[in-house]
């Protein structure tokens, strides 16, 4: 093919991409209530089912604009399979068959890791996160008055599904990694070289993408150093074309 003719089927692949995002984000704003009391439940269930509980929204279209936002979140997550299958179609006419072979487990393990991150952000980071905030609430004894939250629509999703996105993402490490392992940009021996480093970023990146708490940050940057670590024993693993030279923890001091 030549540079006009990849082009042509790069936009007609974006052109089926997008489509599929607009009919799934289309159907996801007919169930955006359902998505919308999935993305609350750990709220109320730390809440405990008070009944008296609310959330409210201050501008006339931020209602509407809300379930908008939670129609395309929920089309992205329905589509996303289609995206990656398209990605693929446009990629592996240029490959070869074992090229094929190496490319294909990641993109199984794409969707995979972002399912576990998000998982792991909905499950465990949100609830803990939710419960240290909720405990600022006060009753108002002694003559002051009390502290009792009541969230706005807008903001507590955009928290909700930036958590969920931060910790999809931040899962695909092991296959960003593994990619540029296979292409050779980088070696085993340099992953080791660099961990220090590695583990600094980590810990500053956690500490931007989770809510500002004190323990939500530790459940990003645990899975993430476990993952670059598995990382490199993986690398290792792929055989040819990957550098299986590593360096001993005494040579990185």
């Amino acid at each position: 093919m030549t540079l006009l003719d990849h082009l042509i089927e790069l936009r007609r692949r974006l052109i089926y991409c997008l489509v599929g995002f607009v009919v799934s984000t289309g159907g996801c704003y007919f169930v955006a209530e359902d998505i919308f009391g999935f993305l609350t439940r750990p709220l109320v269930q730390i809440l405990g089912g008070q009944h008296q509980r609310h959330m409210i929204y201050t501008g006339l279209a931020e209602a509407f604009s809300s379930y908008v936002k939670l129609a395309m979140f929920g089309g992205l997550f329905v589509c996303f399979p289609f995206i990656a299958i398209q990605a693929w179609l446009f990629i592996a006419p240029g490959l070869f068959e074992r090229e094929k072979q190496a490319f294909a487990p990641f993109l199984i393990a794409t969707p995979f890791l972002f399912l576990v991150g998000a998982a792991l952000a909905y499950t465990v980071i949100i609830p803990m996160a939710w419960g240290f905030f909720l405990s600022f609430e006060t009753t108002g004894l002694a003559g002051a008055m009390p502290i009792r939250f009541e969230a706005k629509v807008n903001e507590y999703l955009h928290t909700v599904m930036q958590v969920i996105f931060a910790f999809g993402l931040c899962f695909q490490l092991p296959v960003v990694l593994a990619l540029l392992a296979r292409i050779g940009v980088i070696k085993v021996s340099q992953l080791v070289h660099m961990r220090k480093y590695a583990f600094l970023f980590i810990v500053i990146g956690a500490a931007i993408l989770t809510p500002p708490d004190f323990l939500s940050p530790f459940g990003l940057i645990i899975p993430l150093v476990i993952l670059y670590e598995l990382s490199i024993l993986l690398i290792k693993w792929m055989g040819p074309g990957v550098s299986k030279e590593v360096s001993s923890p005494t040579e990185m001091n």
